[in-house]
């Protein structure tokens, strides 16, 4: 896998180049006074954000609270967004399953990510549409995860219905640091970082290596992960620009679902595995680079980025379903490079009118995406394999008007184009290219009801685009029948109204009531290799999360989010949305000193959802406390992580299909597969600061 990574090296002359070409020329400019926005990044939930957002379901969150939750996983970082699930149905290495304001998120169709500028979900992926996978990430390297729920902001593209989150990472550290991490089922996890001053700028150097065998019976995860990262930070009175390198390699086996009556009946363990040969493998190299600099009346910024993507996924969901003989293990092959960027100019022409104009542009050069089946990782049929170019074309503007000291507006037009071409496919009559054009508008009223309380009123629209597969489908790759293309672009219309409270960097509570109505569910389902065309959807939703410092070292925190989702119209088959939350609620209190003892303790609980749209069977809700204790002193910090402290037996996810085991009826039999929370496990890290 390295070795064809170095065959594609040359592209970064390309992207260099066009970093280049996008920043601007020095040119003479004062030097602006630091915004707001720049203050609250750095403060997170509690600067007083009174002026500088636009809507009460956005916000930011630094690392020391970041750093404060127990992770089973990487993607769980995400959790900091308030209402945001993220579970597991597989292995370790692959992307977390997401759940957000009545969204069954799959791997984050409706959710767009991005880090340092480069976006996170991948469209026309082998898994899912918009396969977001943040394993490549080490968290104590993201400096604030700052996110962006519904359809209102102009700079938000593709993937963007339910929200988006942008992380970034540090410049620079303070001090070094070696962390040495160990624990319970074979979790090993050693993490070195450290800055350095280097010509006139900050050279930031961290790796990691992360082992992990997990709890499962009859299968061992045998986890390994590698992550580096090299970053070159500059900056002076007018500019400022970085370059960021990322390295990311893993290989894992996993332990899939499981039927409920196999459980039951005692052919597996509740922690056992149906076939064993399944798991993977994956990587991630990118090279991006940003710059910012004044720039007429106001400011430019210009970044660039460049990936190379591969997955290579096996998994067996049905058994002996379709395959009594070879079994319905399934392969799933990514591989691709992904060449972008975007230039927004911010501007103030006139003193109470903040301005943005946005250019972006990303190009998918998919070599490969293909289905195959498989038996213990062998191929021995091919369903489909194609070669995707995919380029997307984004024009923005937004407009931050104060009009008095009460009222102001955020007003967002948003312009994007998609190209989706299909240029190789195992069959002919599938190649083929298609094109959608798509303008969304955004609108935010806010009304500051005092220094420290604001009201918003916010509406827009979104999208999220289809599989270029499904895009140019002509005949479905397993049965031989036609089949219906699905529509390039789907879009998303909202709107809310909610308002936020800080006062005095101790409290800061909101409140928003949602609505959401997305024009179809058309997806690509990568697990069967063909498209499939659900029915306009409808959701709305009430979130309060409350935040509290009770002085400079306790702080509490609680978020509930109650959401209900049902497709439109009358069907006789039912109305609800299978994999839908109704609710969730999590709470934490926690501790920080300088020097001393220090904790948190943490409750997460999701409810049940519908697992068929007549709501005949849902899942059982779930509910997991963490546990965190630890002691600084001088250079030196020792933490104990106590994870599912109270060993609950609940399920990370649910499905319900149908499935066979040996022995079965030729159709199978429809029953609720489920993959196990992780039973209670401890983990110590020591971490040496120098």
């Amino acid at each position: 896998m390295l070795s064809a990574v170095s065959k594609r090296l040359p592209v970064t002359w390309i992207v260099t180049a066009f970093l280049v070409a996008v920043s601007p020329l020095p040119v003479s400019g004062h030097e602006n006074e630091e915004p707001l926005d720049e203050i609250i990044v750095k403060s997170g939930r509690w600067q007083n954000p009174t002026g500088a957002l636009v809507s009460a379901s956005e916000g930011v969150v630094g690392q020391v609270e970041i750093d404060s939750r127990p992770r089973l996983r990487t993607g769980e970082i995400l959790e900091v967004v308030p209402g945001l699930i993220v579970t597991q149905h597989s292995g370790s290495g692959k992307s977390n399953q997401m759940f957000l304001r009545g969204f069954n998120l799959d791997h984050g169709t409706d959710f767009a990510t991005w880090i340092d500028g480069m976006p996170v979900n991948n469209p026309t992926h082998g898994h899912g549409q918009g396969y977001t996978d943040l394993n490549f990430i080490i968290p104590e390297l993201v400096r604030t995860v700052e996110y962006r729920k519904g359809p209102y902001y102009a700079e938000v593209s593709d993937f963007s219905s339910a929200g988006a989150a942008y992380l970034s990472t540090f410049n620079r550290l303070d001090n070094g640091m070696l962390k040495i991490g160990v624990g319970e089922n074979g979790y090993n996890r050693v993490l070195a970082a450290n800055s350095f001053e280097a010509g006139g700028g900050d050279l930031l150097l961290g790796a990691q290596a992360h082992f992990y065998d997990g709890p499962w019976v009859g299968v061992e995860e045998n986890l390994k992960r590698y992550n580096g990262v090299a970053r070159y930070h500059r900056k002076n009175e007018k500019r400022e620009w970085n370059l960021t390198f990322m390295a990311y390699d893993a290989q894992w086996d996993s332990a899939d679902q499981v039927p409920l009556r196999a459980v039951e009946s005692g052919f597996v363990p509740e922690l056992g595995t149906i076939d064993d040969t399944v798991g993977g493998d994956s990587s991630r190299f990118s090279l991006s680079g940003s710059w910012h600099q004044d720039f007429a009346s106001g400011n430019l910024k210009s970044r660039v980025y460049w990936i190379d993507y591969e997955l290579d996924l096996f998994s067996n969901f049905t058994y002996f379903l379709d395959d009594p003989v070879n079994g319905d293990q399934f392969e799933q092959v990514d591989d691709r490079q992904v060449f972008g960027g975007d230039v927004v100019w911010e501007f103030s022409p006139v003193g109470r009118h903040r301005q943005s104009l946005g250019l972006m542009i990303r190009h998918d050069d998919i070599d490969e995406v293909g289905l195959f089946r498989t038996t213990a990782r062998q191929r021995f049929d091919t369903v489909r394999q194609d070669s995707v170019a995919q380029t997307s074309l984004g024009l923005f503007y937004d407009v931050n008007t104060e009009w008095n000291a009460r009222w102001r507006t955020s007003f967002g037009l948003r312009a994007d184009y998609f190209n989706f071409d299909v240029e190789r496919s195992t069959l002919e009559a599938n190649t083929g290219s298609d094109s959608d054009f798509l303008v969304t508008p955004k609108l935010n009223v806010i009304y500051a009801v005092s220094d420290s309380t604001e009201v918003f009123l916010s509406a827009g629209r979104a999208f999220h685009s289809n599989d270029a597969r499904g895009v140019t489908i002509v005949t479905d790759p397993v049965s031989g029948d036609p089949a219906e293309r699905v529509d390039p672009l789907v879009t998303s219309d909202g709107a809310e109204i909610g308002f936020r409270t800080v006062f005095d960097q101790r409290l800061n509570v909101s409140a928003s009531l949602w609505y959401l109505e997305l024009e179809s569910e058309l997806l690509f389902v990568g697990d069967a290799g063909n498209t499939e065309a659900s029915r306009p959807s409808r959701r709305y939703g009430l979130e309060i999360p409350f935040y509290y410092r009770f002085n400079d070292i306790w702080t509490l925190d609680m978020e509930l989010s109650l959401s209900r989702a049902r497709f439109k119209g009358d069907d006789p088959g039912g109305n609800d949305i299978p994999g839908a939350l109704d609710r969730v609620v999590s709470a934490g209190i926690s501790a920080q000193v300088p020097s001393g003892w220090y904790g948190s303790a943490r409750m997460r609980h999701f409810g049940e959802r519908p697992l068929l749209e007549d709501n005949s069977v849902k899942s059982d809700p779930s509910t997991v406390f963490n546990l965190s204790v630890g002691y600084r002193r001088n250079n030196w910090d020792v933490r104990l992580d106590a994870l599912n402290v109270f060993d609950e037996t609940d399920d990370d996810i649910t499905y319900f299909y149908a499935s066979r085991l040996p022995g079965e009826p030729a159709g199978g039999v429809e029953d609720i597969h489920f993959h196990p929370m992780e039973p209670r496990s401890l983990r110590a890290h020591v971490t040496w600061s120098f």
